[in-house]
């Protein structure tokens, strides 16, 4: 089996909740956010049609994506980010009860086939934050663009 490269985010999805809340509440600056309700903005920040119905927060939790092995492991980073987001449970259970989502975005990189195991013990502490976990699978290395 080939080695493999990943990398985390966390996105937050939900009706109404402003942004800087999230920000405040977990104490992780966001790459991106918007609010519902504002102007929806394109790529270069220049308004278009319509705006957003729902807000948004994303933040990246990793630099760049990082080789598997051994040492550094997907699961093993998993569990270390879940156990910085232990203190944030009360939060983002209120954002599942207001019928917002919140997900763990892990890209994944590999030129050929690979196991990703992923432990009852970190599936149930994902549950246990109401943590939805979305895997975004790619055929190649980030390093080739």
């Amino acid at each position: 089996m080939s080695d493999y490269e990943f990398i985390l985010s966390l996105r937050i999805r939900h009706p109404r909740m402003d942004p800087s809340v999230i920000t405040e509440e977990l104490s992780i600056d966001p790459q991106h956010t918007w609010k519902a309700g504002d102007r929806r903005l394109d790529a270069a920040g220049d308004a278009i049609e319509g705006s957003y119905r729902e807000s948004y927060w994303m933040a990246r939790l990793m630099e760049h994506p990082q080789l598997s092995s051994e040492q550094q492991s997907l699961e093993g980073r998993l569990m270390q980010t879940l156990a910085q987001l232990q203190r944030s449970q009360p939060f983002l259970e209120r954002i599942s009860a207001e019928q917002g989502v919140a997900e763990l975005h892990v890209s994944l990189y590999a030129r050929e086939e690979f196991t990703l195991p992923l432990s009852a013990d970190s599936l149930a502490q994902l549950g246990r934050l109401r943590l939805a976990i979305t895997l975004d699978i790619h055929p190649h290395s980030p390093r080739d663009n």
